[in-house]
């Protein structure tokens, strides 16, 4: 953990000005900053350059999903942007991750291509609503194991999923986990959790956190405890 500091902080707040004060505090004490749909419809792609401007890296979470042309360029367009990690949904089939992955490797700045599995707010009879006879964990390894062999190298699961997941899938695999939540704090709307050391004992790669921190009475104070808490485990 030296080396490393895997805490994402998610910017899920609604304008610029809000979301540059966090970054601008934050920086020190995370390593990247988690970029959504909240933020980035209502601040545009600028607000991209602005956080990277604090120097820590940018994971966009935009989750493309569509056909394998528009997906591909879009890809290519947020690589131009400069971020570091961005996220395409996993359900949308081989050919749409191979076209997301090939684009990504011929940009100049290449970021990590993530495939979402199944979202963290989604249990067995979420799934069932829509037609997936498998409960969360089964098609969790089934959209992993999609992913890594149309060549992506990461995946955002959440922290239940990441014992069963490095069972099978390549060492090197980045397994980025939201549903993190520290101890004896509310889990909102995520039904698929575990705190901080939990899930980096699980081995997840990346933390992605976003209430425990933005909505903290000091939301630097709260990133480094978190960190903190981090101390010793390993990478």
């Amino acid at each position: 953990m030296s080396d490393h500091n895997p805490i994402i902080a998610a910017l899920d707040v609604s304008g610029a000005a809000r979301a540059l004060a966090l970054a601008e505090q934050l920086a020190p004490a995370v390593g990247a900053f988690k970029i959504g749909k909240e933020l980035f419809v209502a601040a545009g792609p600028d607000i991209i350059r602005r956080v990277r401007d604090t120097g820590a890296a940018v994971f966009l979470d935009l989750k493309f999903h569509d056909i394998p042309n528009t997906v591909a360029k879009t890809v290519a367009s947020a690589a131009r942007l400069n971020v570091q990690m961005l996220t395409v949904h996993a359900s949308g089939g081989t050919e749409m991750l191979r076209a997301a992955q090939a684009a990504a490797d011929e940009a100049e700045n290449t970021p990590l291509i993530l495939g979402v599995t199944v979202l963290t707010s989604m249990d067995e009879t979420d799934l069932a609503e829509t037609g997936i006879q498998k409960n969360p964990a089964q098609q969790v390894q089934h959209l992993a194991t999609l992913a890594t062999a149309a060549g992506l190298n990461g995946l955002v699961c959440s922290p239940k999923e990441i014992t069963p997941l490095r069972a099978i899938l390549p060492l090197e695999t980045q397994l980025i986990t939201p549903g993190i939540r520290p101890a004896g704090t509310d889990t909102g709307d995520q039904k698929r959790v575990l705190t901080p050391p939990k899930a980096i004992e699980a081995g997840a790669s990346w933390l992605v956190i976003g209430r425990p921190i933005y909505a903290a009475e000091n939301p630097r104070a709260a990133a480094e405890a978190l960190l903190d808490s981090l101390a010793g485990l390993a990478k």
